[in-house]
This record gives structure tokens, sequence and C-alpha cells, in this order.
């Protein structure tokens, strides 16, 4: 509509009773909506609330109303407000460069820094910027708006009051931009050298300040997100070799490398659009964890089917990405990917299945990196929310084929369930398989199915160890281990399998390895079927000439041995 600008902003409560404070602002809706579902739901928060937020240009003001509200937002008696909150998050222009504001200028100018292709450590580092972002209009005070009313909110201010406030620390910190960049004291590096800058400026009280405005003047004629990285690693291998200087130089080329790394034009530019999120994930895991993953690959087939090649910059970038110097860099590639992963979008649409194994290498690969790349509990975290969504019925909908037979559904749902974490997850997938288990279609498909009796117990024992090492509860798989067990038991019952075993015309022997495994459950479930196995086995072994043929053979006698401390039959 002409004349209104609308977006959505969402607020969050740590405790019942704590003051409200501004988590996220986007102009879409739906965004807006599941990012306040997911803090919920990972348990981090006590409340959240969703509000629309309407700017009118001709009147210059806001109006809020909040379209969804969650959690135990009040106490019975509110807290007295804490004396710091009388004062806005940033009070210096110095404070506008740390990491927090950085990010949340981010956040508020997005569209903007999008358009320019620049960074908010560009942006608070160049003079042109600044210059072009007074001369662009509202945008800036669009920005001003946004996050003062929350905040006023928060310290029990007038809205106004605290837009002077931020428009005064604004202005303080352009000054100091504009008048360092007049009086020369920027320092050029691409004249002067990095490594030597980093050394001169490294006693200076504002070295961070001073170098950044340099390195951000340096990577300002790059045309694209691939060449600003490709300058900033020409940077880094130019950094002092060692002292105090390269530990300036290496830490003030981190914050604009992470800050390209965690947006999603910039991680394009530099691996590639995948064919969907999975893709896009694994190529972030890849490069933010290489050495692991580059192990793992060796060892698990199935994680190197799933993680795509990388381009030379990118393996330029995971070499520096491996070292400590670069942690920072790092750490934020890695919160992009458990953001990603505790989202609501799919990792594979259309392809369930694959989205199963691109799911499992993830969790292989960040678990790896563990303790490295992200805290192991964050990762566990981020499974378990990721694993909600594949217990769904729309997702086992999409995941069961109508091609699939009963028994394609149970073994696909063995890996679903082997593939999941988190308890309540776990049960979920119980409940799925018990449906498909103790349905008429799946008994009657394996009791008179076209396989023959041995193929079909064989496929049972295989689908009661599955169900076995899924890592379901107890109370969840042993119903249905039973169920697979009488399922067997009467397969053998009408074939007579034990029985013509036992009576075959066949070197003993061989009748008694083949009852044994029987027995053992390798070839058919654990119930009924192996009981009878057991017992004409044990008859067998008794046999005289059985000891004899053992004795004259030790390498039969070794199997044998086995399968029957397998078959529960050692004395």
């Amino acid at each position: 509509m002409d004349g209104l600008r609308v977006h959505f902003e969402v607020f969050v409560r740590k405790i019942p009773g704590a003051p409200w404070t501004i988590d996220l602002a986007t102009p879409d809706r739906a965004q807006a909506l599941g990012h306040a579902r997911e803090l919920m739901a990972q348990g981090r928060i006590a409340a959240a609330r969703v509000s629309k937020e309407t700017f009118y240009e001709d009147s210059r003001e806001f109006d809020s109303v909040f379209i969804l509200k969650l959690g135990s937002a009040d106490t019975a008696a509110k807290s007295k407000p804490q004396a710091e909150t009388n004062q806005p998050l940033c009070v210096t222009p110095q404070d506008l460069y740390t990491a927090h504001a950085r990010e949340r200028v981010g956040r508020l100018l997005e569209d903007w820094l999008g358009r320019n292709n620049a960074t908010p450590f560009e942006l608070l580092h160049r003079p042109d910027l600044i210059e072009k972002l007074e001369a662009s209009g509202t945008d800036l005070q669009h920005a001003i708006q946004k996050i003062s009313i929350p905040e006023a909110h928060a310290r029990a201010m007038s809205v106004h009051e605290m837009i002077r406030t931020y428009q005064a620390l604004i202005e303080r910190a352009v000054d100091r931009l504009m008048k360092d960049h007049r009086k020369g004291a920027l320092p050029n590096i691409d004249k002067e050298g990095f490594a030597a800058a980093a050394r001169r400026l490294v006693a200076e009280p504002e070295r961070s300040y001073l170098l950044g405005a340099g390195v951000a003047a340096s990577i300002a004629p790059a045309r694209s997100w691939g060449e600003k990285v490709t300058r900033l690693l020409d940077l880094a291998d130019a950094a002092p070799a060692d002292g105090p200087g390269r530990g300036l130089a290496l830490s003030t080329i981190q914050q604009p490398l992470a800050e390209i790394l965690e947006t999603k034009p910039g991680m394009i530019d530099l691996l590639g659009k995948g064919d969907d999120l999975g893709a896009n994930l694994a190529a972030m895991t890849r490069l933010s964890a290489f050495k692991s993953v580059e192990r793992l690959m060796k060892a698990e087939a199935s994680v190197g089917k799933v993680m795509p090649e990388l381009s030379d910059l990118a393996k330029r970038l995971a070499a520096w990405l491996s070292s400590e110097a670069f942690q920072d860099t790092r750490a934020a590639i890695g919160r992009r990917i458990l953001r990603e992963l505790t989202g609501p979008r799919r990792l594979c649409p259309g392809d369930a299945a694959r989205e199963i194994d691109v799911l499992r290498a993830l969790g292989m690969s960040l678990t790896a990196a563990a303790g490295k790349l992200l805290p192991l509990e964050e990762v566990q975290n981020a499974f378990t929310v990721r694993s909600r969504m594949l217990v769904t019925g729309d997702f086992v909908e999409a995941y069961l084929t109508d091609e699939m037979s009963a028994l394609a559904e149970v073994e696909a749902l063995v890996w679903l369930a082997e593939n999941v974490i988190g308890q309540a997850n776990k049960r979920q997938a119980a409940g799925w398989l018990k449906a498909v288990i103790t349905a008429p279609r799946f008994e009657r498909e394996m009791i008179s199915g076209e396989d023959n009796p041995g193929a079909r117990l064989v496929q049972l024992a295989g689908l009661h160890r599955g169900v076995g090492r899924c890592g379901l509860e107890e109370d969840d798989f042993k119903p249905l281990q039973e169920k697979l067990g009488d399922m067997g038991g009467d397969i053998e019952g009408r074939s007579k399998l034990t029985a013509n075993v036992a009576r075959a015309n066949a070197p003993l022997i061989q009748r008694l390895t083949l009852l044994l495994k029987l027995a053992a459950g390798e070839s058919a479930p654990a119930g009924p079927a192996t009981s009878r196995a057991r017992s004409e086995a044990l008859k067998l072994f008794k046999l005289d000439e059985t000891r004899a043929e053992l004795a004259a053979e030790p390498e039969q006698m070794r199997q044998v041995r086995d399968l029957i401390q397998q078959a529960g039959l050692a004395a």
C-alpha cells in the first residue's frame, strides 16, 4: 500500500517477568511466526510474542499490533527494573563495533546492505558507505525506529527519547569516522602493506578500529562476495608471521569474513547453489569441519556420497578455518548450520529417503567435529528439533511410497527410527513401526508371501535385530520383536522347516550348522521358531557321530562352538 511499510518483530522473555527484548525484525510474516515457535520449542525462553509494525510515511509513526503470544509472560509480582536497563544497549561509538552490535546492525539494515553488497563491518569502517546510507532517505531512520520501540519498552523510556539517544550516538560515530578520514588517519594497507600496518597500529588504543578501516577499504573494490573472500584470504596470507601484530591482523580479518559467511548470498557465492537445503548444509559442514569430515568420509562411504566437492577458493578458506586463528569464523558457520537445522524448511523436498541419508551424514560429521566447531549439546538439541519433523504424518506419508511392499515399509521405518534422536521422537517412530508391523497387510505378506519360508524367516530375523538396535525404549521395541517372533513361529510351523532340516539327506555337520543359525536368531526371529530349532540342534549335537565329526574338523568345531554360544546352548 502507498505510504505504508510493514515489518514483523519477535520479542522474547528469557524468564517470566523479565523485560521483553527484540530477537528478530523481518518483513516476512511466516518467518517471524516460525522463529517464535522454534524458540519456544527449544525451551530457551519463557515467552515470545510477534508484533506487526506498520510505518506511516506521512506521519512518520508506527502502529503496533500483536499477532501471536506464546508462553508464560508474567509473574505474580513484577521485579524492579535493574539499574543497567536505564541505559541503551550502546552508549559510545566504540560500542557499535562489538560483535553483538554489528549483528544487530546487520538485521536492521539487511535489505540496504544486500543492495549495496556490503557487511555491517564495512558500513562501520567506510566513509563512502556512511554517506551513501545517509543519502538513501528513510533506511537509516526506519532502522532507528525499529530498534528504539522495543528498547524503549524494555527500559521504561519514551520512544522519542530512545530515538534521540540513538540518533546522537550514530552522529558521534559518523563524526569520528569522517574526521579520521579527513585527517588521513585511516590506513591504506594496499599501499603500506598489511603486515606493516598491523605492526604499526598494534600499540594504538583504537588499533582494531583503525586496521578495520584499512581492511574495509581494501576489499571495497570487490564486485562479488567471493571476490571479497579472496581479498580477505590474501590479507591473511600477508599478515605478520608472529607477534601481537599477527593476532590483531587475523582477528580483524575474521570480522567481515564471518559476516559474509553468515549471509545466504555470501555462502552461495562461495559454495555455489546446491540442489536443496540439505546439499547446502553438507557443503557448509565440509567447509567448516574440513579435516574431521575428510577423516569420516574415509571411514564411512555414506558420508562421502552426501558431501559435495568444494571449489578451490572454498578449500583455501577451509584450510584457514581449520586453524585456531579463525575460530570465530568457523563458529559463525556452525551457528548458521544449526539455525537452518532448527528451521522449518525441508532438507530435501520431494525426496524423503535422501533427507534421512543427508541428516545422518550431517549428524555424524557435526558430532565428529563437536567441541572444535560447536558444543555437542547444541548439536544434539538441533538434531532433536530436526528429528521431530521426520516423524510427522506428512513426512512419513511422503517417505512410504505407494509402490512399497509391507516389508519395504517396515525396513524403511526401522531406518527412520535408527536415525532420529530424542526420546519423544523415538517413541513416535515406534508408533509408526507398530502401526505397520501389526497391520494385517504385513502379516499376510510375510506368512503367505511369494518368497520361500527360509527367505521370509531371514527377513523377519533382520527386522527383529533392526528393531532392537534403533535405540527405542524397551517398552516400545519388545512387543514389536515378540510380534515378529510369533510370525516367524507361524511360518516355521506351517513349513516344518526345522524338522525338515533335522531329517534332511545332508551331512550331519551341515544340518547342525543350519539349525544353530536358526536357533541363534541369524536365520529366524527370536521366538517359537528359534526355540524349536534349539531343541532339534541339541538333539543332533548330543549324537556320538556328531562329536566324532567335530573332533576331526577343528575349523568346523570353532564355527559350531560360536553358534552354540549365540544360541544359548553353551553349558
